[in-house]
């Protein structure tokens, strides 16, 4: 098989059922059964009804999410560059051991940390609030993001650090003012991951914030109006159309600074 082959196999394979959800989000019922790859029988309808489902609201939806992906981004660059900028500074040892600490971090899964997760949250009563989802949906974006920032700054010369402390400026003030701004590539990077990390979470947001918070973010939205319709596709598709399309329109624009910014460590300097 050839390069070109594999390329075009592994388009279709991951293009095919966008396709499907894409066609059958705007078919109705018996369309969707008899000929769901075909275009015939095409209508809004479906999709009206999908965007005013009471079970539902998609615009309430999109609204806590983005909440979501802003405050956690927010907090997680916040936390993250400069505990980067400390590690790829210090010659110290216990420094690089700290950052094969955030490193193994990488290799455990979200759900595995879940259960005690919950009781640490029941502990400080966070359990069924926004702080407590946001400040775990943080914690699982830092072990790569400090990986990330910490191989970036590493590539930042340190004679501007140097330059700057001659001029007065305090390691905080030179990490905002200089090497932060130089950042850029790697932390667009990291906000388009973690956005599509905290998007299209179902299990933490369904365990920790749970249906009596009335706090129903895209993936757990979806599953409340789906879930006791599953045989009904002229539901089922629309909505998961709706769910999944502003990641997509978000990936279109955003997808060229994930490639720039994890090789931008690689060739700077």
């Amino acid at each position: 098989m050839t390069k070109k082959t594999f390329l075009w196999a592994s388009v279709a394979f991951m293009l095919i059922p966008l396709y499907v959800l894409t066609v059958n989000a705007f078919k109705g019922q018996q369309d969707i059964l008899s000929n769901p790859f075909g275009l015939g029988g095409l209508t809004l309808e479906p999709l009206g009804r999908a965007l005013t489902n009471p079970n539902f609201n998609v615009f309430k939806g999109y609204a806590i999410t983005l909440l979501f992906v802003v405050a956690v981004n927010v907090l997680s660059v916040g936390l993250a560059a400069p505990a980067a900028y400390v590690i790829a500074r210090s010659p110290k040892r216990r420094f690089r051991a700290l950052m094969l600490f955030f490193l193994a971090g990488t290799f455990i899964p979200g759900q595995v940390l879940v259960i005690p997760v919950v009781y640490v949250l029941k502990t400080f009563g966070l359990m069924g609030t926004v702080q407590g989802f946001v400040l775990f949906e943080t914690t699982l974006t830092l072990p790569f993001s400090i990986f990330l920032y910490a191989g970036y700054i590493a590539t930042v010369p340190a004679v501007l650090d140097q330059a700057a402390a001659v001029d007065g400026a305090g390691r905080l003030r030179t990490f905002w003012q200089i090497v932060f701004p130089l950042m850029r590539p790697a932390v667009a990077t990291m906000v388009i991951l973690n956005t599509f990390s905290v998007w299209n979470d179902f299990v933490n947001p369904q365990i920790i914030l749970g249906p009596g918070s009335g706090l129903y973010t895209v993936t757990t939205g979806v599953y409340a109006a789906v879930s006791q319709y599953s045989t009904d596709y002229t539901v089922v598709f629309p909505t998961l159309l709706l769910a999944i399309a502003p990641l997509l329109i978000f990936f279109v624009f955003m997808q060229r600074h994930i490639i720039s910014g994890l090789t931008a460590g690689a060739t700077k300097g």
